[in-house]
């Protein structure tokens, strides 16, 4: 037997404690973005090891291709969806923090979409907007608006506020129950303290809640962007990608299986992880200045 003193056995523990979290961390993270990195500067059919170094051709292709670049301005539907969607989240979890009647219930209800399967909830609305059969249209039919029935997944002028209003209703009990967690940190003490002092609702919200939550408003701001900047199985399933709906990882995707150019979405990759880093970096400098 090995007679090892106290800190060699020590930095053995933590060596073998570290080894595999490490090694899982290079094989599935670190060497998966390098090897991403380096195909986006080949020309790849994704077969075989057949790469031809390009440079940064593809780079290129995907700023100058409008369709490739320009489907960001679909990616910006959902996230302004899901600004409204935090402000509605922030909404409810205030009113639910309080003390109302059946309060647990309406929780349940609110957060019950999200546990809802994502393919399962886009089929559930895709039928929901049909032309013919929806429940959307034959409401309207049946109370004399036939007018108002339009061709929601079709039409360019709703189909990608529709897909938006889906991801709204799928997320948005998930942030209210993070915002009601984010709440109930903040002590009884400074909100009775404000009302002995005079203050309103309006002015405990914006003086003690906000400030309270500053926090975690900021991580969802930077969860909203990222899922905004990545959604693909709604409109996947729902459109795939049709009539003006598709959306930048669906383009890539179809790029690389469809076109077999993993090398040009490779690049498309790249771009979008280093477009989500600049705008997080913008947004904490924008909003969130002054925070240590």
């Amino acid at each position: 037997m090995f007679n090892f003193s106290y800190k060699t056995q020590r930095y053995l523990i933590l060596f073998g404690f570290l080894t595999i979290p490490l090694a899982l961390l290079f094989t599935f993270t670190f060497y998966p973005a390098a090897a991403l990195l380096y195909f986006s500067f080949t020309e790849w059919d994704g077969l075989g090891f057949d790469m031809k170094w390009i440079g940064l051709e593809n780079y290129k292709e995907v700023f100058a291709r409008p369709e490739l670049f320009g489907v960001f301005k679909n990616n910006l539907y959902y996230f302004i969806g899901g600004l409204i969607q935090l402000a509605i989240a922030l909404y409810f979890a205030v009113i639910l923090t309080g003390k109302v009647r059946g309060r647990n219930f309406f929780r349940v209800i609110i957060f019950l979409p999200y546990i809802l399967h994502s393919v399962a909830t886009a089929i559930m609305f895709k039928n929901m907007y049909h032309a013919e059969y929806g429940v959307i249209n034959t409401i309207l039919g049946s109370i004399g608006l036939e007018s108002w029935q339009q061709l929601w997944l079709a039409d360019t002028r709703f189909n990608n506020f529709a897909l938006a209003f889906v991801s709204m209703w799928k997320f948005l009990g998930l942030n209210m129950v993070i915002f009601i967690g984010a709440l109930q940190s903040i002590p009884d003490d400074m909100y009775e303290a404000a009302k002995i002092d005079g203050a309103s609702k309006w002015q405990s919200f914006r003086f003690i809640t906000i400030p309270s939550i500053r926090r975690v408003i900021e991580l969802m701001m930077i969860l909203t962007l990222t899922g905004a900047l990545e959604v693909f199985d709604i409109p996947k399933v729902m459109t795939n990608g049709v009539n003006g709906t598709n959306t930048f990882v669906l383009q890539a995707i179809d790029t690389a299986y469809s076109y077999q150019k993993f090398g040009l979405a490779s690049a498309m990759s790249v771009v979008l992880l280093l477009m989500v880093v600049a705008v997080i970096l913008i947004q904490r400098k924008l909003l969130f200045r002054g925070e240590e």
